[in-house]
């Protein structure tokens, strides 16, 4: 009998489709991505058509062999990944590596796309394969160009001119600009008071209170700043009061019937926003939850999954879902409740070959609380959303009766009462259902209101002036920016989460209360882009990006035209800013005032470390004075004051019974306590405010641990045997040397340990590995001929011994990033600050963080002249570099 293999991208997704194909096929899943570009220079040949070399993505190789190995069994290879463009990408590279292997010789392949994973849906999909979409696939190698180009050409110079480590996007630096730009509106803003005047009233027979707003006075209308103090609130309350005594009268009486409307089903974008207004979830976690009901989720009897794919900006449903859904809706909620026809909602996406529905249950007799035992509290949660989004989006609207009532005298003094109530709950009803949701989906109604008529006379408790402060724009949350993406049409359904993500992981933004604050180092980058590649962040420019490579997955645009038309004019910009823009004029200091007891010049600036406050000029006789930032202070808006405060460090609190001086500090990696030449992170402590008593407490854990750390050591030798967090091992505080599981520690001698330590291998970013590097650099004036080599790079073979050539520089590198520390450590600045924020790197796994920041930079941009520089400097980390 022939078998047919199945390739889907996740175990989960495979594993609840087998079930509904017979024994005559095989599912397995390619974990993602199985091939993605060189990660060096010259992935791309731009000279060349943009071709582009790829090479399998490490971790799956081994998914690649075992679909090569079920192949052999098998008669057909059926390509059944997301339906999108990455989706439709992952299924090209699949099939075109193994055509260049020959494993599809006499066999044939063949795309199959379904939307929701259900029985139907599948056996639908595998009925009627086709083959691979060519346009969307170009499409996402398009994107994917754009973004290496960008990335491998704008990071680079944002290394030299900033920070190594930095990246840029072409997504995520427009991205950045707008909550850099929000914060400068904030700071901008000049906050200016104002006064509403509002009234409390009581009905004639004294059984309803209600609030009146005052919307007329003195013949004139009342707007936002008509009284801008207390003066003016406090005249207006007197001569109101003078005026109206204790009773007011109605005058008109206003009754409007208005209809509220549901909301479409959900979008990706829409999806993430609601979840996090409603659920408090990011969208990462959004995404996270959503792709586990895709999947498919084990229901007792079946797996199944519970929602379409999750990735669309498309609002329609299916002639199927929407029959199910106007049944459920007659059946549960009745007729009044169910529209005569079925509501279409419309779209602005222009993308019609990619997913085809939005966000919906993939059966709404799927109710929740009969589901909610088999689902996590998060998966309960987003499908309890999505499924209420569906009902109500086909149901009736909602009848709001509205009542407005002017009380006072027409044309003089006016307040006004506002109230509401449901005449028919229509869609409404959904929400109501849960208890939690009904004051979410209600509470932007009015008050109900007494029922009165003209003339009646309403009781004057009294008039409260009410203060208020105009408030600047608040800054994005994580529903707000994916909105505003959505708006200007910057990113996608699949790329918003990552946005999000690359932000944050590159330090660009923190999140406070929930929303997006920029670091001192994401304001400077993004006003580097504003200025030097002004039409690369531009809104408009990326929008219509966008819209370019949809053109191209509809088949209406050629993807080469499209990326040489962006490539000659942005690297013609990158090669003029390499040599016209100096790192000063990025990094800008800002003068904070004058240090009265130097007389020298007090500012702000960026280190290669952080933000940092310096007293006095680089040019100055004397070494100027450097104190870290705190983590909540900022270059743009410290103050000279507080500045002065920062310099108080290192505080001297007194002795350990040793005799030992204790100081407290903040170094690169937070604050700590020293005490002789050992340290202690104090994280949860104020360097600023911690006292003696405090610090000796800390110490005195600090030893504790540290003793249990001890197992043996041998006297005239830096030899231990030690406890570490993988178990013990033996140190002579150069090399480390693992323990055979068969050998007890504490019978060790010394000349075991001699041996092991022997035959160890050398610890990454030893001081000694410094003096290997130097011959390297030589060589390093031949690396233009390798960048001409990568260009003409077809074989994986070559781009594997690229890449390990980098590798080894990457580690070297590093090494001279961890020798520069112990310069550093020897050789103080005249900062006693910044001398012991170097020293205290050791307690938060420096070599770790260094090592990951060269090799990055080395591994993709090759900086050979960076490390004479560091190995060479005697700078403190606070100093721009």
């Amino acid at each position: 009998m022939s078998k047919t293999l199945v390739i889907v991208e996740s175990p989960a997704k495979a594993k609840t489709i087998k079930k509904y194909l017979g024994a005559q096929y095989e599912v397995l899943a390619s974990y993602g991505h199985v091939r993605d570009l060189i990660p060096k220079t010259g992935a791309i040949d731009t000279e060349n058509g943009f071709k582009m070399f790829y090479e399998v993505v490490e971790r799956n190789q081994k998914h690649l062999d075992a679909i090569k190995k079920a192949l052999k069994g098998c008669d057909a290879l059926m390509l059944a990944t997301d339906p999108d463009r990455e989706g439709e990408a992952i299924s090209w590279h699949i099939e075109d590596y193994l055509k260049g292997t020959k494993a599809l010789d006499k066999k044939t392949s063949s795309r199959v796309v379904f939307h929701e994973i259900t029985k139907k849906a599948v056996q639908d999909a595998v009925a009627n394969p086709r083959v691979i979409d060519m346009d969307l696939v170009n499409a996402q190698q398009a994107r994917r160009a754009l973004d290496y180009l960008v990335g491998f050409n704008l990071s680079p110079l944002l290394w030299k001119k900033v920070r190594t480590g930095l990246s840029a996007g072409r997504v995520q630096s427009p991205a950045l600009r707008m909550i850099c730009e929000r914060e400068d509106q904030i700071q901008a803003f000049i906050t200016q008071e104002y006064w509403t005047i509002e009234s409390d009233l009581q009905t004639a027979n004294a059984k309803s209170f209600f609030k009146g707003k005052l919307t007329e006075y003195q013949s004139t209308k009342v707007k936002q700043f008509s009284f801008t103090n207390d003066e003016m609130a406090d005249s207006v309350k007197a001569t109101l009061l003078a005026y109206f005594g204790t009773q007011i009268p109605v005058y008109n009486v206003e009754k409007k019937q208005r209809n509220r409307h549901p909301s479409p089903p959900f979008t990706t974008s829409t999806l993430q926003q609601e979840a996090s207004r409603k659920l408090g979830f990011t969208a990462s976690r959004t995404m996270k939850t959503a792709q586990m009901l895709y999947e498919g989720i084990n229901l007792g009897s079946e797996s199944i999954g519970l929602i379409t794919y999750m990735r669309t900006d498309s609002v329609a449903l299916a002639h199927d879902a929407l029959n199910e859904i106007r049944q459920l809706i007659d059946q549960r909620y009745g007729a009044d409740y169910l529209p005569e026809s079925p509501k279409f909602y419309k779209t602005n996406a222009k993308n019609a070959q990619e997913a085809h529905e939005a966000v919906r249950p993939t059966s709404v007799l799927h109710i929740p609380e009969q589901i909610k035992s088999f689902l996590s509290s998060d998966q309960f949660r987003l499908y309890e959303l999505i499924w209420k989004r569906t009902i109500a989006c086909q149901m009736m609207p909602a009848i709001m009766n509205t009542v407005a009532i002017d009380l006072g005298t027409k044309g003089l003094h006016t307040f006004r009462a506002n109230g509401s109530t449901i005449a028919f709950p229509g869609f409404i009803s959904v929400y109501i259902e849960g208890i939690d949701d009904q004051k979410e989906e209600d509470d932007s109604e009015g008050k109900i209101l007494p029922e009165m008529k003209i003339g009646d006379l309403v009781n004057l408790l009294e008039i409260i002036p009410n203060q208020h402060f105009t408030e600047p724009p608040p800054r994005y949350s994580e529903a707000s920016l994916v909105k505003t993406l959505e708006e200007y049409g910057i990113g996608r359904p699949s790329t918003y989460a990552s946005i999000i993500s690359t932000l944050q992981g590159r330090e660009y933004v923190v999140m406070d209360a929930k929303r997006f604050i920029p670091t001192d180092i994401g304001r400077i980058v993004a006003r580097f882009l504003v200025a030097h590649f002004t039409q690369y962040v531009d809104y408009d420019f990326t929008a219509k990006l966008e819209d370019d490579l949809d053109e191209v997955s509809r088949g209406e645009r050629e993807w080469v035209p499209l990326l040489e038309a962006f490539w000659t004019p942005f690297i013609a910009l990158c090669k003029d800013k390499e040599v016209s823009v100096s790192r000063a004029d990025v990094a800008q200091a800002r003068e904070l005032g004058i240090d009265p007891a130097s007389g020298k010049p007090v500012s702000a600036r960026l280190g290669r470390y952080g933000p940092f406050v310096q007293i006095g000029d680089k040019d100055d006789e004397e070494k100027p004075k450097f104190a870290a930032l705190r983590s909540n202070q900022r270059i743009d808006t410290i103050t000279l004051e507080e500045a002065f405060v920062l310099f108080e460090l290192p505080r001297t609190l007194g002795e350990t019974a040793d005799g030992d001086v204790i100081k407290a500090n903040v170094g690169r990696f937070g604050p700590y306590v020293q005490f002789g030449k050992k340290y202690v992170s104090i994280k949860e402590d104020d360097p600023y405010t911690i006292e003696l008593d405090r610090a000796l407490v800390l110490i005195e854990a600090y030893k504790v641990a540290q003793a249990a750390k001890f197992i043996k050591d041998f006297e005239g030798t830096e030899i231990q045997v030690l406890n570490g967090r993988f178990g013990p091992y033996i140190t002579d505080g150069v090399k480390n040397a693992k323990i055979p599981k068969d050998i007890d520690p504490i019978s060790l001698s010394l000349e075991q340990c001699q041996e092991l330590i022997a035959k160890a291998p050398a610890k990454k970013g030893k001081p000694g590995a410094k003096k290997k590097a130097a011959p390297k650099k030589a060589a390093a004036k031949k690396a233009p001929p390798k960048k001409t080599a990568a260009k003409k790079d077809t074989t994986k073979k070559d781009a594997t011994k690229a890449t390990a050539a980098k590798k080894v520089t990457a580690k070297k590198v590093a090494t001279k990033k961890v020798a520069t520390k112990t310069t550093a450590k020897l050789t103080p600045t005249s900062s006693d600050n910044v001398d012991n924020a170097d020293n205290v790197d050791a307690l938060v796994k420096p070599k770790k963080v260094a090592v990951k920041k060269s090799s990055t930079a080395t591994k993709t941009m090759v900086p050979k002249k960076a490390a004479p520089k560091k190995a060479a400097t005697k700078k403190s980390p606070l100093e721009p570099s």
